[in-house]
């Protein structure tokens, strides 16, 4: 009796995991998504200069002793 419940819960969790994957999937392959993710997919290649020069000017990167 006990192996019959562990195979439908086994079963369950196989199915909803499958599930979050495809919807995941689905998620991440929307048209509306493109743009952000080649945006932050180019993150690495920008020049960091200017977010000093963005810190500086509001004040958020001053370090407080």
């Amino acid at each position: 009796m006990s192996d019959s419940i562990w195979g439908h819960v086994t079963g369950i969790v196989t199915v909803i995991l499958m599930a979050t994957f495809i919807g995941i999937w689905i998620w991440a392959w929307r048209a509306r998504h493109k743009r952000l993710f080649d945006r932050m997919a180019r993150l690495p290649l920008e020049d960091d200069s200017h977010i000093g020069e963005r810190d500086a000017d509001t004040g958020a990167g001053d370090q407080k002793s």
